[in-house]
Parts: structure tokens; sequence; C-alpha cells
């Protein structure tokens, strides 16, 4: 016999079905306010404007490959996104495996500053992760909308 569990999920000879009606969490974030949402504005900042400082410095380097080149490029491209708030699930997830790639390359045009790109990869994963909060492009297209429904006049 089906156990029904506390969310309206049923487990039944071992095997998770879910039937109508049942309430599964969004994978989108919540995009919250206040604090928390303050909190999310303050590292999609920091990890945007450290992304975007380092792959300028990355084209100001003087020996320049065609792949470090695009490397860059999409790290500067993707530090403008996650700073505006536009995409950040994607971006964030782009910019994590293009620092890592950075990190991990022989391209790399920092020497010894591998510790650097891992920990902005570190970062943009969490952003990625938890959403871009209130304050963004994000929360503006596809944020929870609120709909007021009048009553009708029966007359």
């Amino acid at each position: 016999m089906p156990r029904t569990l506390s969310w309206g999920c049923q487990i039944s000879r071992g095997l998770r079905t879910i039937e109508t009606g049942c309430s599964l969490q969004r994978l989108f974030s919540t995009f919250p306010d206040g604090w928390p949402g303050f909190g999310l504005l303050l590292l999609r900042l920091g990890a945007g404007i450290a992304t975007i400082c380092l792959a300028v410095s990355g084209f100001l380097a003087m020996a320049r490959e065609p792949i470090s080149i695009a490397q860059d490029l999409a790290a500067a491209i993707g530090g403008v996104f996650l700073i505006v708030g536009l995409w950040t699930p994607v971006m964030g997830a782009l910019i994590a495996i293009d620092e890592l790639w950075i990190a991990l390359s022989a391209y790399s045009s920092q020497s010894g500053g591998q510790w650097i790109h891992i920990l902005l990869a570190v970062l943009t994963a969490g952003v990625a992760m938890l959403g871009p909060g209130a304050w963004s492009i994000d929360a503006r297209l596809f944020g929870r909308k609120r709909f007021d429904i009048g009553r009708r006049d029966s007359a």
C-alpha cells in the first residue's frame, strides 16, 4: 500500500511517484529581498567586478593565444551579466566553468594565480545556485507577480 508523505508525494514499493497536487519547490530562486537580497546583490557585484577585472588584465597581457582571448572574453561578458542579474543561474554556471578552465589552462595569462580563478568559480557557482535576489533584472522578468482581482458587482 502506498504511503503518503507530508508534502503530498507517495512512496510505493521503494519507488517515489508524484501525484497531481504535489507541491514541489520551484527550481528557480524565490528572489529574496531585505538583508538576504542585499547579500545576494553584494555577492553578484563582488564576483562580477572581480571577474571583469581579471578578464581585462588578461586582455592587456602581452603574449596572447586565441584560446585565452576567448576565455577572457567569456569571463568579461559573463561578469557584466552577473552584475546586472540577467540570466543569473545560467551565467553563474558558465562563468564557473570558464574560471575553472582558465585556472587549469596552460594558456592562462597569470602564472601562479590559479587560486583566484578557483575562488571565482566557487563564488559564481554559489550565486548560480542561490539565484539573483530581488534587486536584479531576473526578478523583474521572472519574479512572482501580484495580481489584484477586484470584486464583480452583481447588478
